[in-house]
């Protein structure tokens, strides 16, 4: 059985590498990709936070 934080590690991990796939498969520039993926990379909760608000749609 996983841990508390194990489980919410995972989690995490899921939703990082969701949000990664989103971010390449989107619309927008090469530009803008590199920095939502940078900004994500850098500050993995906060980055996918103000990604998940603010990033490219559609």
């Amino acid at each position: 059985m996983l841990e508390v934080g194990g489980l919410l590690g995972l989690i995490g991990l899921i939703l990082w590498v969701w949000a990664l796939v989103k971010i390449v498969q989107s619309r927008a520039s090469t530009g803008s990709k590199v920095f939502w993926i940078v900004l994500i990379l850098v500050l993995p909760i906060v980055g996918f936070l103000i990604w998940l608000f603010f990033g490219p749609r559609g």
